[in-house]
């Protein structure tokens, strides 16, 4: 049986293009969640009054890749100590947020984030936000499979290209045949 797995870790098109290569993902959707249910398109959210982080929701196989283990691959490919910002893209929409649906999945999450600032992985603390998660409200169509859409738009390869890069170099074993 699926589970699902709601993300924040700044920009949703970089979060996409990594599960969507993950063995055991079955689907993974951007959007948008953790804010106001009223304002829910792309352009509204990125003005940062909405509350909202852009995130992917995504539908895995827990026998072939376990909650833990996405979330292990999320902290990788993003920056979690870093508030409400990824990079240049600043404000709460690109916040670093882990969106639970059980308890299992708060246990999970706020587990894995203290034995990452335990180990001192990073510099500075975790800032993630572990909340229960509410709703997923989808981004518009063109947002869907962006970097598949788009290889050589300039963003795709300054920011998207390299995490991919990273997840074939580092996770080979991990990652779905390529077509």
């Amino acid at each position: 049986m699926s589970e699902v797995a709601t993300l924040a870790g700044g920009c949703f098109w970089c979060l996409e293009a990594i599960f969507e290569r993950v063995s055991g993902v079955e689907r993974v959707e951007s959007g948008f969640s953790g804010g106001d249910p009223a304002i829910t398109s792309y352009r509204a959210v990125c003005e940062g009054t909405s509350g909202h982080a852009e995130v992917v929701q995504v539908t895995f196989d827990p026998a072939i890749v376990s909650y833990a283990e996405l979330l292990q691959l999320f902290f990788v490919f993003h920056d979690p100590t870093t508030l409400d910002r990824q990079g240049a893209d600043v404000g709460t929409q690109y916040r670093s947020a882990i969106f639970t649906h059980s308890a299992e999945q708060q246990a999970t999450a706020t587990a894995l984030i203290a034995e990452l600032d335990a180990a001192q992985v990073w510099p500075n603390p975790i800032v993630t936000q572990v909340a229960p998660f509410d709703r997923f409200f989808p981004a518009e169509e063109h947002h869907q499979g962006y970097y598949r859409a788009n290889p050589q738009q300039p963003y795709c390869q300054a920011a998207i290209a390299p995490k991919v890069a990273k997840l074939r170099a580092h996770f080979a074993s991990r990652l779905k045949p390529e077509p």
